[in-house]
């Protein structure tokens, strides 16, 4: 397999004490109007991506029944996820995205960033995870019921950071009850980074004989693209702040870039010619040094002319409804169909 050089079989259990706070903190609200004109009472059709779980969870509640390849928005927000507890017990109430999100069924309740690919073939269907971050499991118990999932065929590591490895020992449940392994497929740099902050699942000597941990393989990916269950992963480095690699991935048309500060010259020419762009876009008003804004964003939708995309990695100054309402309106002025995801959305490709 090109791409993939070692193989480690693994087993422990333990609890992840490393994380990275690489989201900024709060702050004050901002208006989208000196990002993006309003035109006063214009009214824009929804976008072709507001494809319902009710649909989907109707169209995908047996294996069999699903017809085509999708991706599934497992989770579309920061490391510490949204509703922050402390805006929710805060007397004062005064973030208005934390208290919508704190209502069930709000699309501002946002846990970390993942997606599912679920692919579907003349062979068969594989299940193949990007990322696996402290809230999985959360987002496992809620949308694969849903959607008819069970299996987890292959994880997609982006980097190393606890909001895309921090559920990797939950993986036990899978490996205990599902299914024998699951392989995992990282970069050198973050395989370094497990075997310290989860090196109970790298070393198995450290195992108390007996206990019910997870089996994983770790396999090793370099920049360059390799296959899983048959489908062709081409990586696309990025810098998730200053000397900080971390990975995007295309497949087929998609291209999905969750974490990102700087995008590469020669990682352009793999995005470009995409239909869907997933990407980066943590607050409405500015980057931080470790992620996409809104406007910087939208600039990179200019340059890659993807066919659709959809923002992922928001914090709670990001109003799903409101955000979408001005950004339905750059399809009027520019052209450009370009929407917030939330989680549990599921997007009909082909790959």
């Amino acid at each position: 397999m090109a791409g993939a050089a070692v193989s480690i079989s693994t087993a422990a259990r333990s609890l992840l004490r490393q994380g990275y706070a690489h989201r900024p903190p709060a702050a004050p609200a901002y208006s989208l109007r000196s990002i993006i004109p309003r035109p006063p009472a214009l009214r824009a059709p929804l976008s072709s991506f507001h494809y319902s779980t009710e649909r989907a969870a109707s169209a995908s509640s047996g294996r069999g029944e699903v017809e085509g390849s999708e991706i599934i928005f497992l989770g579309t927000g920061t490391s510490e996820g949204i509703p922050r507890v402390s805006c929710i017990t805060n007397p004062s109430k005064i973030c208005p995205v934390c208290t919508k999100a704190a209502e069930a069924g709000n699309k501002n309740r946002r846990r970390n960033t993942g997606i599912l690919i679920r692919h579907v073939t003349a062979s068969g269907t594989s299940n193949i995870l990007v990322d696996a971050g402290k809230f999985f499991y959360h987002s496992a118990l809620q949308w694969f019921p849903i959607f008819g999932l069970r299996r987890i065929d292959a994880v997609l590591i982006t980097h190393s950071h606890a909001d895309a490895i921090g559920g990797l020992d939950d993986l036990r449940d899978w490996t205990n009850n599902v299914q024998p392994h699951i392989p995992i497929y990282v970069a050198q740099r973050d395989f370094e980074v497990m075997q310290k902050t989860h090196y109970y699942l790298v070393d198995t000597s450290v195992v108390t004989p007996g206990a019910a941990v997870s089996e994983l393989q770790f396999n090793i990916i370099k920049e360059e693209p390799f296959t899983v269950h048959n489908l062709k992963v081409t990586p696309l480095p990025v810098w998730h702040g200053e000397g900080y690699r971390s990975l995007g991935f295309r497949f087929g048309g998609v291209c999905y870039i969750s974490d990102v500060s700087e995008i590469p010259e020669e990682t352009y020419e793999l995005i470009y010619n995409c239909d869907l762009l997933v990407l980066d876009a943590l607050r409405p008003d500015r980057s931080s040094k470790t992620h996409f804004g809104l406007p910087r964003a939208l600039a990179e939708v200019r340059k890659i002319k993807p066919k659709r995309t959809l923002f992922t990695g928001m914090m709670h100054l990001m109003d799903h409804d409101k955000v979408n309402e001005d950004l339905l309106k750059l399809k009027e002025t520019e052209g450009l169909d370009v929407q917030l995801s939330y989680d549990g959305l599921c997007v009909p490709v082909s790959l």
